[in-house]
C-alpha cells in the first residue's frame, strides 16, 4: 500500500501534456481523433482494367472490348471502346484540362470541362472519375446491377438505362483484367 502514494506523482506527471501542470484536467492534443482518422477515405489507386462488353438497343446490338485507365487523384480518365476491329469511342482527359470524347461512327468530337458534360453512350452518366471508379470497383451507379463478384469486386455488371434519344439500352460488362496500382 505504501507504493501507490509514491507512484501517484510519477503517474500524474507521465499523463500530462507539454505545458500542462500535474493535476490539471487532460487536454486533448491537436489533430484528428482516432474516430476521425478511421473514417477518412483512403485515396483510390490508379486503375487499369479491361472488359468485354455487349450492347442491345433499338438501334442494334454489338460486342467488343472496353479498356479503362482511371486516376482519381487527378481526375484523369482514358476509356477506349472497340468493336469489330474498330474504335467506336475514345474518351480522354483530366480534371484540370477537361475531357474530350470522339465517336467516329456518329461523327462526334466534343470537349467539355467536366466528365458530367461528356456523352458516354454505353454507361450511365457519371459526374466524375471518382463516380466512374466506384461504378467499376463497387458496382454502384444508376441502373447498374452486379451479377457476379470476386475478391477484387464486380466481375459481371449490367446497365439498363436510356440512350441520348431516350430509347432503352442494355449493356453487359465482364471484367477480363484488373490492375489497381499504388
Amino acid at each position: 500500500m505504501r507504493i501507490l502514494p509514491l507512484l501517484l506523482p510519477a503517474l500524474l506527471a507521465a499523463a500530462t501534456l507539454p505545458g500542462q501542470t500535474p493535476g490539471q484536467t487532460p487536454v486533448q492534443a491537436p489533430g484528428p481523433t482516432p474516430v476521425q482518422a478511421a473514417t477518412a477515405p483512403a485515396p483510390r489507386p490508379l486503375l487499369r482494367a479491361q472488359y468485354q462488353w455487349g450492347y442491345a438497343g433499338v438501334d442494334g446490338q454489338g460486342k467488343g472490348d472496353l479498356s479503362v485507365l482511371l486516376e482519381p487523384a487527378t481526375g484523369r480518365a482514358v476509356l477506349e471502346l472497340q468493336g469489330l476491329g474498330e474504335r467506336l469511342m475514345l474518351l480522354q482527359g483530366d480534371r484540370a484540362a477537361g475531357y474530350r470524347v470522339q465517336i467516329p461512327r456518329q461523327k462526334i468530337d466534343t470537349s467539355a470541362a467536366t466528365l458530367a458534360e461528356v456523352p458516354l453512350p454505353f454507361l450511365p452518366q457519371m459526374g466524375s472519375v471518382d463516380a466512374l471508379y466506384q461504378l467499376l470497383a463497387d458496382g454502384v451507379g444508376p441502373g447498374v446491377k452486379v451479377a457476379r463478384r470476386d475478391s477484387l469486386g464486380p466481375v459481371k455488371l449490367s446497365y439498363k438505362g436510356a440512350d441520348d434519344k431516350g430509347k432503352e439500352v442494355l449493356v453487359w460488362l465482364t471484367r477480363t483484367r484488373w490492375e489497381p496500382q499504388p
